[in-house]
């Protein structure tokens, strides 16, 4: 069982990179399809009692923002890995107007999240982290972060 926690500004390629890489093999969970955090909490919560692998699709800027989906998957004994979505503003926001103006964020939403910003770290309880960038050309590249070959205990 696995649970990914998305972390990036919006227009870093996080839908896109799930729906290329984990779509088939993840269920998703996000703020864009839910509406409300009752039905969000909810659909983890069935997730978390059927054992469905997930991948929780907000910007979660913040190890606070992260904390209640990680202690949750955790509980449930789950795998939980991060994909850190590494991108500059500038970058985001010329993607983010390519978006339908249904889905435009507002410029002062995109620049308030990369404010807030913080890279997930192992101490927060990650089995794993990856660094995902926008390749030139389309696609991603993924790094893995954590844990590394440097790393020791």
């Amino acid at each position: 069982m696995q649970a990914v926690i998305f972390c990036g500004i919006q227009a870093s390629g996080k839908t896109t990179f799930y729906a290329e890489r984990l779509l088939k093999t993840h269920v998703r969970i996000g703020m864009d399809l839910m509406r409300t955090r009752h039905r969000e909490r909810r659909f983890l919560e069935t997730c978390l009692q059927t054992g469905q692998r997930f991948v929780v699709d907000n910007t979660n800027p913040t190890a606070a923002d992260r904390r209640p989906y990680l202690q949750a998957a955790r509980a449930a004994r789950y795998e939980v890995v991060s994909y850190f979505f590494e991108t500059s503003p500038g970058a985001a926001l010329a993607r983010n107007e390519q978006r339908s103006a249904a889905e435009v964020i507002p410029v002062a939403g995109v620049l308030g999240t990369f404010k807030l910003l913080e890279p997930p770290d192992h101490a927060e309880g990650y089995d794993a982290i990856y660094s995902v960038r926008i390749a030139e050309g389309g696609g991603f590249v993924v790094s893995l972060v954590w844990p590394s070959i440097l790393f020791r205990e």
